[in-house]
């Protein structure tokens, strides 16, 4: 199964293309240095730099990943928890870019995401079955 994942929760528009549990590619657009002047992440900044990068993000990711959008048969994105600005751009998003594709949709709760990370093989990007 192939999988198109947007993270949009915070300060850090990320995707990622997975196939059967291989991680393909997993770029990331930083808004730390936009948040800085401030002391921490203004969510409506965030929001609207999520607008401007979630697009090239996810290209980048199918680009490197060697796969058009056509060739997912999922895509997902984060609903929480996170800045409700943030998670709203991504989310409906994906979930519009989903349905104008006549793809699956789902959306993944965040920390319950964080607790599957340790699954992965940092060396083969691989989701080990076996745990």
């Amino acid at each position: 199964m192939k999988i198109l994942a947007i993270e949009s929760s915070c300060d850090e528009t990320a995707a990622a293309v997975i196939d059967d549990g291989l991680i393909l590619s997993d770029p990331i657009a930083s808004q730390i240095q936009l948040h800085a002047e401030y002391g921490g992440v203004v969510p409506e900044l965030a929001a609207r730099e999520h607008l401007k990068n979630l697009l090239p993000v996810a290209r980048q990711a199918l680009d490197r990943a060697g796969k058009r959008i056509s060739d997912m048969d999922l895509i997902a994105a984060t609903q929480g928890p996170g800045l409700p600005p943030a998670l709203l751009v991504g989310f409906h998003a994906f979930q519009t870019l989903a349905f104008a594709l006549d793809k699956p949709f789902i959306g993944v709760n965040h920390h319950e995401a964080h607790l599957y990370s340790p699954w992965i093989d940092p060396q083969t990007k691989r989701l080990n079955q076996n745990s």
